[in-house]
């Protein structure tokens, strides 16, 4: 079930803050206690499907995670669970996730939610299975950036409120440099074994995932600059060196050779980087709320 993943539901939040952040009056009309207890629901029902994907995905990969250094002692192949159980467990959460959402929370909300669901059925099954077709494979499971901003925007905006394309393009691209980087980081470490674990990296080349990386930067920073622009946030350009040493600080990671490149969740444990994205917040709140001030 993953617990170590837990966290990449929190992502849900940033979709809540930027709906605030663009539109004032709704957060200074909301009580403070309605607000924690959408948010906490809200995390509940996001981690219950994203809990439900990993079910599916512990399934689906059993017969290629044997070749994985680590992967290989999973409870499943290790004969430990059950895989009828286990499914049933993944079923429940979905369907009383999705239960949930359509009675207490809008239209587009639930969608977004469902949108999570499908995605990981997308990614992880067959006949599609979008992991073994490369760059598909990156798109698509970054893929839930965007959709767990939509299920933090659409907990609190108007059904017909969507948010700015260009900010969607950004966190996107975000999510799919590090999921490219990871790619490299396998392709790197597992070497002749890369293929037999992911079969995607049968047909990337190192060339390949390099240039993969570089369009997924170029496209964040393209987006992140319209943004910036569109909204008449110009501290937001001020800070753009920071963020690119923020991307910097993931691809050194990417290059070191002695292990698999750690999932972005559990890299936030090393004290570098968990301070720098601490600062990094801190300084993009005070840019904001500087920008509309004036």
């Amino acid at each position: 079930m993953r617990p170590e993943r837990w966290p990449r539901s929190l992502a849900i939040f940033i979709g809540s803050a930027a709906f605030f952040f663009l539109n004032h009056t709704h957060f200074q009309s909301s009580e403070i206690l309605w607000l924690i207890s959408r948010l906490s629901l809200i995390f509940l029902l996001t981690w219950a499907i994203s809990t439900a994907n990993y079910v599916i995905n512990e399934i689906a990969d059993a017969p290629y995670d044997r070749h994985h250094p680590t992967k290989k002692h999973r409870p499943l192949l290790q004969g430990k669970i059950r895989k009828g159980p286990f499914l049933c467990l993944g079923s429940l959460l979905i369907l009383g996730s999705l239960a949930i959402s359509w009675l207490c929370f809008s239209k587009p909300f639930f969608i977004s939610l469902l949108a999570l669901l499908i995605a990981g059925f997308i990614y992880n099954i067959k006949p599609v299975r979008t992991k073994d077709i490369p760059f598909i494979d990156s798109i698509s499971e970054s893929a839930n950036n965007p959709i767990r901003f939509l299920i933090g925007w659409f907990a609190f905006a108007p059904t017909h409120y969507f948010p700015p394309l260009s900010l969607l393009l950004c966190w996107w691209s975000f999510g799919n440099f590090l999921m490219v980087a990871k790619r490299l980081s396998e392709f790197r470490f597992l070497k002749d074994k890369a293929g037999d674990y992911r079969l995607s990296l049968k047909r990337y080349s190192q060339r390949s995932l390099f240039f993969g990386i570089g369009i997924s930067a170029g496209v964040f920073f393209i987006t992140y600059f319209v943004f910036a622009l569109d909204f008449d946030f110009p501290s937001f350009l001020y800070l753009s060196p920071f963020v690119l040493f923020y991307f910097f600080l993931f691809f050194k990671k990417t290059l070191q050779e002695k292990e698999v490149m750690e999932e972005p969740e559990l890299l936030l444990r090393q004290p570098i980087f968990a301070l720098y994205t601490l600062l990094l917040a801190a300084a993009f709140f005070i840019a904001f709320l500087l920008d509309t001030a004036k």
